[in-house]
Order: structure tokens, then C-alpha cells, then sequence
């Protein structure tokens, strides 16, 4: 599989489900393979570089490409093979469709995203 999309409705407005997914270390509460994030600068903008350290000690690193305030951002592995976008729509007041896209250039996705992780996200922002 060379990319994966995954949406889902979260019962949040826009802005907060945004600024969620941007903010470290929130993806350690909802990816479960991420148990450390950090950001080499605040606020985030272009070129921001994440830091994500996973169960196995691993360190991955992604660049911001494109970041629209409550619109989208979006990531590159520092190979430039993987890429990551969150694309953010408000539905109503209290209402947010997240759109969750990643694709490789090269070979298939390792470890593509499941409904199962948005919808810890969804649990995680809801409660």
C-alpha cells in the first residue's frame, strides 16, 4: 500500500482539535507507538522539526512542508520518502472532520494508521 486515508468526526470545534494534533507531546496520548514528541521551536511553522521516539527507543524525525492555521499541516520524513497531512474541516460549532493521509514515494507504508488510532484520538479530545 503506497498511501493510506483515514477520516473521522470529532466532537470538538476546529481550532481545539487542531492545535491538539500540532502540540507536543499530545501524539504520545493518542499514537500508541509514540511515547516521547518533542519540536525543535514553538509555535510551529514551516521547516519545524519533530522529534518522535517510539517504543523501541527509535528516533524518527518530519519536517513541516505546509501549515494553514486550522486548515492543515503537513509532514516529510527527513529521507523525503514518507509523508504525513492532517487536513482539518469544521462541520459546525462543535463538530471537526480530521482527515488523517500519509504516502510513501518509495515501497509500501510500514505501519499504516488504523480507524483504531483516530478513534483513540476522538476518545482522547471527547473526554
Amino acid at each position: 500500500m503506497k498511501d493510506n486515508k483515514i477520516i473521522i468526526e470529532i466532537n470538538k470545534p476546529l481550532y481545539e482539535v487542531f492545535l491538539f494534533t500540532i502540540t507536543p507531546p499530545n501524539s504520545t496520548k493518542w499514537i500508541p507507538s509514540v511515547i516521547k514528541e518533542e519540536t525543535n521551536e514553538w509555535p510551529v511553522k514551516i521547516n519545524t522539526i519533530y522529534k518522535l521516539t517510539d517504543e523501541k527507543n527509535n528516533i524518527s524525525e518530519v519536517i513541516v512542508t505546509d501549515i494553514k492555521e486550522n486548515i492543515c499541516v503537513e509532514w516529510i520524513s527527513k529521507d523525503n520518502n514518507y509523508h504525513c497531512r492532517y487536513t482539518f474541516k469544521s462541520l459546525n460549532d462543535n463538530l471537526t472532520k480530521f482527515e488523517y493521509y500519509e504516502w510513501v514515494d518509495k515501497e509500501d507504508l510500514k505501519d499504516p494508521f488504523t480507524i483504531e488510532i483516530l478513534k483513540k484520538l476522538k476518545f482522547v479530545l471527547e473526554k
